[in-house]
């Protein structure tokens, strides 16, 4: 236990180290395609069904809300008539729309059948026709699968909105009896799910590139006997959680900490943050074989690996100069280019890779709380994304790149506080609250896109 505590002990010290050229995020002017989702035509729709017809399409306008860095989604106070069957697209070319989304919505079996069609304003021609059905218990998941075909019907990329969210909470806790465990919802906060359960502390999720699985630690209690007594030993055990089957397996029980795991791109390999040689380094495990490969050796402690998808660059938490602050190094070795690149603040924590890996986004100690900042692979352009919002941490970025998720806490009285999981895109902008009375919710991690 002496060694886990030396880890936390390392994330909470302070330094006085500073890093110049901070640049503040501002909103820059940016052109943004001009967008309609217009009102859908509806017959004979009445009760439940013209309920469930009004939710959809509030499904389709809220996702683009997210995108509203990209998009401009124009007042609904004109509406289009019969705009699906017939759309009026010289009157949205002399009001500079660029797509306009028209939707006819008719009865069916156990719901509704929502067709929607896509029109470039611009260039005078539908871009896609798609029909699905939809009903109460799959409304919100076909929802976002439509919104996402529109998003890339108009961007040719795939968007957030099939992606979910894993984090931790502590909710199920009771007074001093401290319990955190794994949750996944939406990517908007709605229909979260609870995966674990195992009245202990879950710490550190990661999910696999095909979404199969989700790793995680675990406070997990070892029964040793020693001439023939039985002893309980707390460890940081890690373990997975297959998503298809529903069941639990341990990837990796060593004693000591067994944390910190991220998947290579392929999923055949993790890197992980073991203490079985009496320090915390950085090791490689093939998830076959179990073998591991040591990546660093250095007396500090080095946690919490964050990788690009080619597999080329690594960032982690080193207390190599006292305090914790952000190292790069090219995995393929051991200490191979191991450089510095963190200089703000009185320590860093939880540096993460865009999907690009061109910039790292990651927490820093300022001003007596924590926030945000956002800094390139090599070290250079500094950007503050938070600063008086709380004490913020755990950032990550979408597997887009447009959005970064994190954790904000805020106190509401001497005795208590409340922790939250937010959404802000890739230039600081808060754009919501993503889980509310939820307990204190830690470690917010994406799904990927297909």
């Amino acid at each position: 236990m002496k060694l886990i505590l030396s880890l936390f002990i390392l994330l909470s010290s302070l330094t006085t180290l500073a890093q110049d050229a901070v640049i503040a995020v501002g909103n820059a002017e940016q052109d943004k395609d001009k967008i309609v989702i217009d009102d859908p035509e509806m017959k004979s729709m009445a009760g439940t069904q013209k309920t469930l017809a009004l939710e959809a399409v509030d499904i389709l306008r809220n996702d683009f809300i997210f995108y509203k860095h990209k998009f401009n989604t124009i007042d609904y106070s004109e509406k289009g008539k019969m705009s699906y069957s017939s759309p009026e697209l010289d009157k949205w070319s002399g009001s500079g729309i660029s797509y306009f989304i028209a939707s006819s919505i008719v009865s069916a079996s156990g719901g509704i059948e929502v067709s929607v069609k896509v029109w470039s304003v611009t260039g005078k021609k539908n871009i896609l026709t798609q029909t699905v059905k939809m009903s109460q218990s799959n409304v919100r998941s076909q929802g976002h699968k439509l919104a996402d075909a529109i998003y890339r019907s108009i961007t040719g990329k795939a968007s957030v909105f099939n992606s979910k969210i894993a984090f931790v909470s502590d909710r199920t806790s009771r007074v001093k009896d401290i319990e955190k465990e794994l949750y996944l919802m939406d990517f908007d906060g709605r229909r979260v799910e609870k995966l674990t359960d195992f009245n202990s502390v879950v710490i550190s999720p990661q999910i696999a590139p095909d979404n199969s699985k989700i790793m995680f630690s675990l406070i997990a209690t070892h029964r040793e006997v020693t001439r023939n007594k039985v002893k309980s030993i707390k460890n940081i055990d890690l373990m997975s959680y297959d998503f298809q089957t529903k069941k639990y397996s341990t990837i990796s029980d060593r004693p000591g900490i067994n944390s910190g795991a991220i998947f290579s791109h392929k999923g055949d390999v993790i890197y992980l943050t073991l203490t079985t040689s009496g320090n915390a380094d950085i090791y490689e495990m093939n998830l076959s074989s179990h073998q591991l490969r040591k990546i660093t050796t250095h007396h500090g402690e080095d946690v919490d690996p964050s990788i690009t998808r080619d597999g080329n660059l690594m960032s982690f938490l080193s207390s190599r100069p006292g305090r914790a602050h952000i190292y790069t190094m090219d995995p393929q070795g051991t200490e191979k280019d191991v450089k510095r690149i963190s200089f703000v603040g009185q320590f860093n924590a939880t540096p993460r890779f865009s999907p690009d890996g061109k910039e790292i986004v990651f927490t820093s100690w300022v001003d007596n709380g924590f926030d945000l900042y956002k800094i390139d692979s090599m070290g250079n352009n500094l950007v503050r994304l938070t600063k008086d919002f709380g004490s913020n941490e755990e950032p990550v970025f979408s597997p887009d790149g447009e959005f970064i998720v994190f954790t904000s806490k805020r106190i509401i009285s001497r005795t208590k506080a409340v922790q939250d999981v937010y959404i802000m895109n890739r230039e600081g902008e808060i754009l919501g609250q993503l889980t509310q009375d939820f307990g204190r919710c830690f470690s917010p991690q994406w799904t990927n896109l297909p």
